[in-house]
């Protein structure tokens, strides 16, 4: 791993580096794949399933793709992606994926190192991103071979292992594994630079009206550097790629002393490939921030690892009705641990996003939806508790709740075989509060409900945090006036370069833009990648020394 304090000297001449990524997830490291030379033609000896979508690419064979019209060929495609190159670029790599086939790709991947653009990967931790937190024995929603980059086979890295004949699914360990050794089988490394924490992206004006910052110096009111420590940049060697304007990205490298190294450094583009993990959603009630409420399923897994939670403790409450929720369900029931599930949507909503995953793949998470449905509480006046069966008035849940009610239609004959007793579910319900003597107050229909807890899980989803950029970066989603949100306010684009419209030279990528699993992310990388490319051999110029200029 290279040291920014080698890559950034003197620091009173920040270089000039033609793409800084920022996040060294899948999204960055599938850029930096295209960024290095590697590019995607028709391989002529596969027939693409998509008769209008194979003329198309026949057509212009010789070229590669990151040289044609992604608007064309993505033109009347459809897919789990909002975006079109999402779409493309994964239809290109698993032809008619959504039917359930398991075609071979239709593109072959050759180095060509003269189209090599210089750039810079910054991440917090090693090649992987968000992946490298992950732990435990849950699978990933998507399979396997949907998590793979182009050109290493997802199942030449794992052994071919399969876990049965109809799931393929990976466990984090594995797949951040798997991007680690990526990186090193691609020869990626001298791009990325590892333990990297940005704090400041700022746009410098480089027009006539700025002409003596050609000559190595900024303006204090433009924008530019705040305190004066650097007050110009060099480009040496390397060719321009966006003329208008100038990024500065500042920040500093954590090393393995725990030293801090500052860094600066200018860019001609700057793509945000964050991911969305940064911030937990909050439910911004009272009490969310008291010790016993958490927002992350790691730390129930914690709480059970050092044995702070058994079937004697109090439940466990979590809300939210997402995956993560589920996780934390199944984590909780599977060690024997009460559980209050609460969420704002009835069981029926067709929005639940158990009803879009298939049973065949995913039957813990059924299992679980199962249990949503027909584990409800019902408001059973506390007397006819002792009518209840015996098996259920001496389980641990029953010394809270009513017994759960078995909703008509939603289980039959024995399928409620090997669900969890000590588990009751809250549809429709909400948190109002919690209390410093560890209760929590349940709003439902017409009805108040107050439950002690031995813990709380708020699992409603993330945000990106995009702290370093002016504003955290509002104004360049599709509503200026709300904040960043991967699913209700991502950044605005363009759907074939994946430049934000507000800001020339700044580009995003992946669930900033929508673009959740990583199957459909590394559209971006192609999106992106076409664009600096071409933006290149229009002006008849491209990188030839196959290498980067800062490491």
């Amino acid at each position: 791993m290279p040291l920014l304090e080698e890559i950034i000297v003197p620091q009173e001449h920040p270089p000039t580096v033609p793409v800084v990524i920022i996040g060294n997830g899948p999204s960055g490291i599938c850029l930096s794949y295209l960024l290095s030379g590697y590019k995607p033609y028709l391989d002529t000896t596969t027939v693409h399933p998509n008769p209008i979508l194979y003329r198309k690419l026949q057509e212009t064979k010789h070229l590669p793709i990151t040289e044609q019209d992604l608007e064309y060929l993505s033109e009347g495609l459809e897919g789990r992606s909002g975006n079109p190159v999402a779409v493309l670029f994964d239809t290109l790599l698993h032809p008619n994926a959504d039917f359930g086939y398991e075609f071979p790709p239709v593109l072959q991947w050759r180095r060509e190192k003269q189209q090599h653009i210089s750039h810079l990967v910054l991440g917090r931790a090693t090649p992987g991103g968000a992946w490298h937190a992950m732990q435990g024995s849950m699978l990933t929603i998507s399979l396997g071979i949907w998590m793979e980059l182009p050109g290493v086979n997802y199942r030449d890295l794992t052994n071919g292992k399969r876990r049965d004949v109809t799931s393929d699914r990976a466990t984090p360990e594995e797949i951040s594994s798997y991007y680690r050794n990526y990186v090193k089988l691609k020869g990626l490394q001298k791009n990325f630079v590892d333990n990297t924490y940005v704090t400041s992206v700022q746009k410098l004006s480089r027009g006539h009206e700025d002409a003596d910052l050609e000559n190595g110096h900024t303006h204090q009111g433009d924008g530019g550097v705040g305190d004066g420590g650097n007050e110009g940049f060099e480009e040496k060697g390397v060719e321009c790629l966006n003329k208008g304007v100038l990024w500065e990205v500042r920040g500093y490298q954590q090393l393995q002393n725990d030293t801090h190294v500052p860094f600066s450094l200018f860019a001609e583009n700057v793509v945000l490939a964050t991911g969305a993990s940064d911030s937990p959603v909050r439910l911004g009630v009272e009490g969310e921030d008291l010790p016993f409420v958490f927002h992350s399923i790691s730390d129930l897994g914690l709480a059970v690892s050092r044995r702070k939670l058994d079937i004697t403790s109090d439940p466990v409450l979590v809300v939210g009705a997402g995956l993560s929720a589920a996780d934390a369900v199944l984590c909780a029931c599977n060690s024997n641990i009460r559980v209050l599930h609460v969420f704002r949507k009835s069981i029926d909503d067709p929005d639940l996003i158990f009803k879009q995953l298939p049973k065949t793949l995913y039957p813990e998470y059924h299992k679980v939806y199962n249990m949503m449905c027909s584990q409800t509480y019902t408001n059973v006046p506390p007397s006819s508790a002792s009518n209840r069966p015996k098996s259920i008035a001496s389980s641990v849940c029953a010394k809270m709740c009513p017994k759960p009610q078995l909703a008509a239609g939603n289980m039959a004959g024995n399928s409620s075989v090997d669900l969890f007793p000590d588990y009751t579910s809250f549809p429709e319900h909400c948190v109002v509060s919690f209390q410093s003597d560890m209760k929590c107050l349940l709003q439902g229909n017409n009805s108040l409900k107050a439950f002690k807890i031995s813990m709380a899980l708020v699992l409603i989803g993330t945000n990106p945090n995009l702290f370093f950029l002016k504003g955290h970066g509002q104004y360049l989603g599709q509503d200026p006036t709300k904040p960043i949100s991967c699913k209700q306010n991502p950044i605005d684009i363009h759907p074939y370069t994946f430049e934000c419209t507000k800001e020339p030279g700044l580009f995003a990528m992946g669930p900033l833009v929508g673009d959740n699993f990583v199957r459909f992310l590394k559209g971006g990388a192609l999106g992106i990648a076409s664009c600096l490319l071409k933006r290149l051999k229009k002006k008849g110029k491209l990188i030839s020394n196959g290498g980067n200029n800062f490491i």
